[in-house]
């Protein structure tokens, strides 16, 4: 797996075990799931609004964020609740739902072979800062005994490997914004190496708490457009004046291609390759030129085999803050497209380009997992989600951007791409290929498996 983040040049060799997506679970600001999630996205929804509550409202400045449609743990027994933060109750919602969707509900897949990857950039910040205050409060013997455990990083993961009873092992990849993008990739390393036949990965994150939003608005990273929170998050636009925190979990069952269809599993789309590579720049600003993010496409395409030329749609990490989206339209102009005029114009030619954070918010360490389900629907359906809030580029961009209504991919476009970036100069993007491309013995494509699914 090619996950250096170097330019090979070429098409790297073919895995040992092929991965595939079979299974899907998202809960986010649009739905409590992922059909009710991919037709907010298909409508333009928002589901950003400005927060409200004594938290918000006491000595505090207006915050927008992007609550979860469905209030997570609900149908969780009292115990388990206490016991599960907020981010792992999002997290165990949307793997029980990719469990299901992958038909794997019957217990068929032996522990031993059976791993999980689940990340969140923040752990649960809910947890650990209500402790605090209950300490403060109440004293030492009224802190809740789980404050710790419900705090730390790996609470998702461990969450959701105790539904699915995974005995491979637990990771929990914490790359910032990137996070949820990354789990892909170690997930799939897994499965590529022949160490798991069934891998559960994905984020989940619940940041809106007024200390997180505070931070982020120290470091003027957040919109003000409190007058009309549904066009506050505005990617790629040029009138784009920061982010919108939202909170929610996305979570894919990925597996060995050659245990899928013995099966008989439905698959949506194969991971065909994976890029990572990192800026050396700057603690929260992204490289200008977008070099590291350029170089993770590039990786990403030639661990699938893939040209430019046949990727029909990119996912982008699109912020919506301006030094964020500025340098990842270069690094897609620098493998897409073409640099070109004196002034430093930049556009892109070729693939569709669309960001659902302007519908459900930036989700931290879900965001990657949520889109890249995005990414995969897109594929599998060839219907690429509108951006909402796109009126016009910076000038001299050009980008192919999918804004006002959903649009058709061709069949001759074979590979989509989610694209990712974090604090800290993470880059990870995915190559997804369309299972279209390899029809099973008899003449059966990957598409048409019995059972399959209507989203």
């Amino acid at each position: 797996m090619n996950d250096s983040g170097t330019d090979t040049g070429r098409g790297a060799p073919a895995p040992a075990h092929r991965v595939v997506v079979t299974g899907l679970g998202a809960t986010t600001a649009l739905g409590g799931n992922v059909a009710e999630t991919w037709e907010g996205l298909l409508r333009g929804e928002s589901g950003l609004v400005l927060l409200d509550g004594e938290e918000w409202t006491k000595e505090a400045p207006p915050v927008l964020g992007a609550r979860a449609k469905v209030e997570p743990g609900l149908a969780l027994g009292h115990q388990e609740r206490r016991r599960l933060s907020r981010s792992a109750r999002f997290a165990v919602e949307a793997a029980a739902e990719a469990w299901a969707d992958a038909g794997l509900d019957d217990g068929r897949v032996p522990g031993h072979r059976l791993g999980v990857v689940v990340s969140a950039a923040l752990g649960d910040m809910n947890s650990i800062i209500d402790g605090w205050e209950t300490l403060k409060a109440r004293g030492w013997r009224r802190v809740p005994p789980m404050t710790v455990p419900m705090s730390m990083g790996n609470g998702p993961a461990a969450a959701v490997a105790l539904l699915v009873h995974a005995r491979l092992g637990v990771h929990a990849t914490v790359n910032a914004c990137s996070s949820g993008t990354q789990a892909l990739v170690t997930a799939a390393g897994l499965i590529r190496r022949g160490e798991a036949d069934v891998v559960v990965a994905g984020g989940a994150e619940a940041p809106l708490h007024p200390m997180v939003l505070a931070s982020f608005g120290a470091m003027r990273a957040l919109s003000q457009r409190f007058d009309d929170p549904a066009s506050a998050c505005r990617p790629y636009d040029a009138d784009r004046d920061g982010m919108v925190l939202g909170e929610g979990a996305g979570i894919v069952v990925l597996e060995s291609e050659r245990h899928a269809r013995e099966r008989g599993a439905r698959i949506y789309a194969e991971l065909a390759g994976v890029g990572v590579s990192s800026d050396a720049y700057h603690m929260v600003q992204p490289e200008p030129g977008g070099t590291g993010s350029a170089a993770a496409l590039r990786a990403s395409l030639a661990d699938a085999g893939a040209s430019p030329a046949e990727v029909g749609h990119v996912n982008v990490n699109g912020t919506a803050t301006l030094p964020g989206d500025a340098a990842e339209a270069r690094a897609l102009a620098d493998v897409f497209g073409e640099v070109r005029g004196e002034g430093g114009e930049y556009g892109v030619r070729g693939p569709a380009i669309t960001a659902n954070k302007s519908m459900t918010g930036h989700g931290l360490g879900a965001a990657g997992a949520i889109e890249s389900i995005s990414t995969v629907l897109a594929l599998h359906h060839g219907l690429i989600p509108p951006t909402r809030n796109f009126v016009r580029p910076d000038e001299g961009v050009t980008l192919d951007l999918v804004h006002g209504a959903p649009r058709k991919t061709g069949p001759e476009r074979l590979y989509a791409v989610k694209n990712s970036a974090g604090f800290g100069g993470h880059n990870v993007a995915l190559t997804f290929r369309s299972v279209s491309t390899h029809p099973e013995p008899g003449g059966r494509r990957g598409g048409e498996t019995p059972g399959e699914g209507g989203r």
